[in-house]
């Protein structure tokens, strides 16, 4: 039965009160779009209110089987509701990994493909719907419609990445990759500045893995400083005898657990200066090269178990623009300059290097994409205005997954594809039968 249930994303804002159901059968699904509108919703981990509905939410994880996997192509079939960290157990022991994943694991397979998540490896390999081989939609009347490049492609295509309002995600087949070991050989580049790091990152095209920790609240000649982390996966005789033994070993890590939510102090920008410098100064002064472990490489904040509420009781918001190649190095001066400026401290900055990507409603483009997790306060929604502007200026777009606060009207002029979403939304029904918060937020 439904059941009322405050609900948000990772970021922890915006709270709504939802209708929530936990459908187990396909004619459940179709029970619950006879009453109206509906998102489908994962683990929860996209960051705002895009898997969000008041009048109805369907969490599908109960839709958690692995169904097939051809161990000559990597192929593995699954339901929407499969967790990644799932696969990854069990399937890296026999020689296979999410050939792109994001930051964390605790991420369904329906999330990911209406998502269209990628990693550090986008510039190489793309984003995790270049590996997908076919998706089960239920459209608005029930009917289920298998999509693939060959059948039903414009459906396949606007699903990928299309945060769940082209229908309900059931199940797919996507392509894992061989890998000799669960390591990665890691290098840090440390660089002293924005032109230093996007250097680096230009330099390192052919690496499999790239993404830089930046200091955003660094200025003048230091502006933009980071530290550059590479990645390949370890082959078995690049490995220590004793981890040759077991190569594919899931390490007992422990887990520090956040279990209240910390004080505001802890934002302070003095503060946040001072760990800045030091992890910059740690990450010079170290190792540069060393075997790490796949989790702690691929998925190093899922070791403290709600790491969200660091950001206080107010929530998070982050913050993620892509910016195209010949415009990232200009746009990347002027967003750093506006934070650094500011009186507001992110507490989490990546950038990475995008490859190139064309796609119905996808996140990524060739450049470069700064993500950034800050506090939810008046302030910092008043500074995140201002960053909305300086990337629209440049000619960049904003990751659905991670918003959780945009004005429609920022969204219309950063997306020239929205038009055409519109109307595929308008087609069969869609517009009516599949809505979120945030699609409602955004006019969708």
């Amino acid at each position: 039965m439904p059941r009322m249930t405050m609900l948000s994303g990772w970021g922890r804002f915006p709270k709504l009160h939802c209708k929530v159901s936990r459908p187990r059968t396909e004619a459940d699904l179709r029970n619950l779009l006879a009453e109206g509108s509906l998102i489908a919703r994962g683990n929860g981990r996209a960051y705002g209110d895009s898997a969000l509905n008041t009048r109805a939410t369907a969490d599908m994880r109960q839709f958690n089987h692995m169904l097939a996997f051809d161990a000559e192509t990597g192929q593995l079939t699954a339901e929407a509701g499969v967790m990644l960290g799932d696969v990854i157990a069990a399937f890296l022991p026999r020689g296979w990994f999410p050939p792109v994943t994001p930051g964390t694991q605790f991420v369904t397979l329906g999330g990911m493909i209406a998502a269209d998540v990628h990693g550090k490896n986008h510039h190489r390999h793309g984003s995790f719907g270049n590996f997908v081989d076919w998706i089960d939609v239920m459209q608005a009347d029930g009917e289920i419609l298998r999509c693939s490049p060959d059948d039903n492609r414009d459906l396949f295509e606007w699903t990928i990445g299309g945060m769940g309002l082209t229908g309900i995600i059931l199940r797919a087949a996507f392509r894992l990759s061989r890998v000799e070991t669960g390591w990665v050989k890691q290098t840090v580049i440390p660089t002293a500045d924005l032109e230093s790091t996007m250097t680096a990152f230009e330099a390192a095209q052919d690496a499999t893995y790239s993404v830089a920790w930046i200091d955003c609240l660094s200025s003048g000649t230091r502006l933009g400083r980071s530290l550059l982390l590479l990645g390949e996966h370890a082959s078995r005789g690049e490995l220590s005898a004793a981890a040759q033994a077991n190569p594919f070993a899931i390490l007992n890590r422990r887990k520090l657990a956040i279990a209240f939510d910390m004080p505001s102090i802890l934002h302070a920008v003095p503060l946040a200066r001072a760990f800045n410098a030091l992890h910059h100064w740690r990450g010079a002064a170290g190792t540069r090269s060393r075997l790490v472990d796949w989790y702690r490489y691929f998925y190093p904040l899922d070791a403290i178990p709600g790491w969200n509420r660091l950001y206080g009781r107010e929530g998070l918001i982050q913050f993620q623009c892509v910016l195209p190649l010949d415009r990232s190095r200009q746009g990347l001066h002027v967003l750093l300059g506006a934070i650094a400026a500011s009186r507001q401290a992110p507490l989490l900055a990546v950038l990475k290097r995008m490859g190139r990507q064309d796609s119905r409603f996808s996140f990524p483009m060739e450049g470069y994409t700064l993500a950034l997790d800050f506090p939810a306060t008046p302030a910092v929604l008043e500074l995140l205005k201002r960053l909305d502007r300086i990337a629209i200026e440049h000619g960049g777009r904003f990751y659905l997954a991670k918003d959780s606060r945009m004005a429609a009207a920022t969204f219309r002029a950063s997306e020239p594809r929205l038009p055409e979403f519109l109307a595929m939304r308008a087609e069969k029904g869609r517009a009516q039968a599949f809505a979120s918060a945030q699609s409602e937020r955004l006019g969708l």
